[in-house]
């Protein structure tokens, strides 16, 4: 891709144009509906421009497959659907502890179990965050447009290369398979990042050793640097441990790794927030809706706002809090039973009414939905 391009995408295509674009070279997959435009526009793309493609034989070896791949210094994704995504949590924890880049795009359908696939729903945020076991810190980004779409997987390889993280993209499936017209952005409009690569002489290298921003450099697997991979919890040099100090050494940096990033990784933006007493949180396909509920609210006099979240894990606390003693009330409109509903409770603490829209069973966010529920009280 050498310059802008305007073309008509889908968001799922988005998805793999920007991985192409991040970089990418490996993918591996199992095709599931509403995710399988992603597989299978990657299925030519890829090998055309010289990377591997790779068909398996469900969620769970395709993760595998992508950390392997990782381990040996490709940038690798896979894309998958609600079942699917829950297969493939036991490695999204081995990725978390063993600090493997790799990306994760799940494009939610309804659920839980095989649910509905082909109607739309934002219930696996909070699996994003607690699905595997054990305490341990994740990025999940999401979009609200096609645009998005190819933004947001550039940042998710960004992020994962950086901070040495699995980052999970969750789109809910309107937003997957929406059609827009985009601009691409030329080669190098957008920044494009690569893991730090260890400079020191092999003897030196200690592959869990914090430098001086918490990441660890990487070597690839072969490329002359011992580098012991385990999913047990390690020392330095990789070595399992059950010596509760170096475990905690070790847990620490993880989380401060990416605590020293929030102000990189917490992406939200603003629209009408600055006077708002009413703010409507939202994301994904419902945040477009709620753009236009706030302007319908505009024209009835009612100072509403949007605060729309382009991060959800890490949870973008600092840009809720921005309002507290200024905005009277919260109101979060999303797809499911209220998970990030929960969140803004748990982060306002009182400081705030809180108040929620949700569209739970597969049905579609209208702007009027949300602004009837707002003049009603949004509860």
């Amino acid at each position: 891709m050498e310059g802008p391009q305007a073309v008509l995408l889908q968001g799922n295509e988005a998805v793999a144009r920007g991985a192409l674009y991040a970089g990418m070279s490996f993918f591996a997959g199992y095709p599931i509906t509403p995710s399988t435009e992603i597989a299978e526009l990657l299925s030519g793309l890829l090998p055309e421009e010289g990377g591997v493609f790779i068909q398996m034989e469900d969620e769970i070896a395709s993760l595998g497959a992508c950390l392997g791949a990782s381990l040996a210094g490709a940038k690798a994704m896979t894309a998958t659907s609600g079942p699917g995504f829950s297969l493939m949590q036991e490695l999204i924890g081995f990725g978390s502890g063993a600090e493997i880049p790799v990306v994760i795009v799940d494009v939610m359908r309804l659920g839980p179990s095989t649910g509905v696939p082909t109607s739309p729903s934002q219930g696996d945020v909070m699996q994003a965050r607690w699905g595997t076991h054990g305490d341990h810190p994740i990025i999940a980004l999401t979009a609200d447009s096609v645009a998005e779409c190819f933004e947001m997987t550039v940042r998710a390889f960004n992020f994962s290369e950086l901070y040495r993280v699995p980052v999970i993209l969750l789109i809910d499936e309107i937003i997957g398979h929406l059609r827009e017209k985009v601009t691409l952005p030329a080669a190098g409009e957008l920044a494009v990042k690569n893991r730090a690569a260890p400079e020191m002489p092999p003897e030196w290298y200690e592959p869990y050793a914090g430098a001086s921003n918490g990441v660890p450099p990487m070597s690839a697997l072969g490329g002359g640097y011992r580098h012991n991979v385990t999913g047990l919890l390690h020392d330095k040099m990789g070595l399992p441990t059950s010596d509760p100090e170096v475990i905690r050494a070790s847990t620490d940096r993880l989380f401060d790794k990416m605590r020293r990033g929030f102000g990189d990784i917490c992406l939200t933006e603003e629209y009408l927030c600055d006077d708002a007493e009413t703010i409507l949180i939202s994301y994904g396909s419902p945040a477009r809706s709620a753009r236009e509920a706030v302007d319908a609210l505009r024209a009835e006099g009612m100072k509403a706002g949007l605060l729309k979240l382009k991060t959800l894990w890490p949870f973008p606390r600092a840009a809720l809090e921005r309002f507290a003693g200024k905005a009277q009330r919260m109101v979060v409109c999303e797809m499911n039973r209220g998970q990030v509903y929960r969140e803004t409770l748990r982060v306002g603490r009182g400081r705030w009414e809180v108040g929620k829209v949700l569209a739970p069973y597969g049905e579609l966010f209208t702007p009027e939905k949300i602004a009837r529920a707002v003049r009603g009280g949004g509860k």
